[in-house]
């Protein structure tokens, strides 16, 4: 199977007072990810299934990469906590899936995806940033295709 680890575009900055839950995308933030959007599509990125966080920026974020959907697209509390081995079982039987959610637990997602443990690799997972991986949906058995930061995805 191809995945997709997305981390939500840019986003509002917390605020005191302001539910972080409820933090919405930039218009810049917007505007940026739908140009990495059209380099994944570019990139012939297809997606049969996208599981998103509930939070607000990756509800966000996964609407603008639905133009890629041709399956479903569902809400998983699991994308805003840290992420466990379960995390994958959610993928299974899927051809191409995307999961969008939020650094530091991204990175520990791919640390998991890569070697097995949730131990995070030392790369900058800036926001709307894809990590595209290609195997067993089984933590350890997936294997690197591409890390694509939004300055490289903007520019295909």
């Amino acid at each position: 199977m191809e995945l997709f680890l997305v981390r939500h575009a840019i986003a509002e900055p917390y605020a005191p007072g302001r539910a972080d839950q409820a933090r919405a995308l930039t218009p810049e933030g917007r505007a940026r990810f739908q140009r990495c959007v059209a380099g994944l599509e570019r990139l012939g990125v297809e997606l049969d299934l996208l599981l998103h966080s509930p939070l607000v920026r990756a509800v966000q974020t996964a609407d603008e990469l639905s133009r890629l959907l041709v399956g479903e697209s569902r809400v998983t509390p699991a994308l805003a906590e840290p992420p466990t081995a379960g995390l994958l079982d959610g993928v299974r039987g899927a051809e191409s899936a995307a999961l969008v959610g939020h650094e530091p637990w991204m990175s520990d997602l791919l640390g998991l995806c890569l070697g097995g443990g949730a131990a995070p690799l030392p790369v900058a997972y800036k926001k709307g940033a894809v990590a595209w991986l290609r195997g067993e949906p089984t933590p350890g058995a997936l294997e690197l295709v591409a890390f694509l930061p939004p300055r490289v995805l903007v520019k295909l």
